[in-house]
């Protein structure tokens, strides 16, 4: 993901903050369990916004959308909402890999609690637990994997039969 994305993406949550546009969540309805809305739902706008871009890109790459692909697409950020950071708190830790990509991991460690540590932990933990959620609210295995893997390196999963659908949410995410 390069800085010129991250900055369209956080100028686009700046704008959904600035000039709310409506939200139709009529397109998620339809490819989400009752449960699995009220999960999107505490999603912040902008990030309803994201997931929807994500799930309208998954739906123009083929023919056919999986279930779990649609899902997907709508709640691998769910787990954001574990640990919410503001617009600034989803930059640093960007502009940290960016520029010393090393101290990453180590500043995820610690205590959530703590205003300078939450936003890393945030950053690199918020998959695994979009899995746990979805795992939680009973959603579908093939859902809850994408979710928890979806910031992975697809290298990581070869021959995993999701790693078709993978490599689609993910081309979808970094588009949105």
């Amino acid at each position: 993901m390069t800085a010129v994305y991250r900055l369209g993406q956080g100028l686009r949550a700046l704008a959904a903050l600035i000039l709310p546009l409506p939200l139709d969540t009529t397109l998620a309805e339809r490819f989400l369990t009752p449960q699995e809305m009220i999960l999107f739902r505490r999603l912040k706008r902008s990030e309803q916004q994201h997931s929807l871009r994500v799930l309208r890109a998954v739906l123009t790459q083929a023919d056919e959308t999986p279930p779990a692909l649609a899902a997907a697409a709508l709640l691998h950020d769910v787990g954001k909402t574990r640990y919410p950071v503001g617009l600034i708190g989803k930059t640093l830790p960007v502009l940290v890999k960016i520029i010393a990509p090393e101290r990453i991991t180590r500043w995820s460690q610690g205590d959530p609690a703590h205003p300078l540590i939450r936003p890393f932990i945030t950053y690199c933990h918020h998959p695994a637990y979009s899995g746990e959620l979805l795992q939680a609210a009973g959603s579908d295995p093939d859902v809850v994997w994408l979710a928890a893997h979806h910031a992975e390196s697809p290298d990581c999963w070869g021959g995993h039969p999701l790693l078709p659908l993978l490599i689609r949410l993910q081309a979808a995410d970094d588009k949105s």
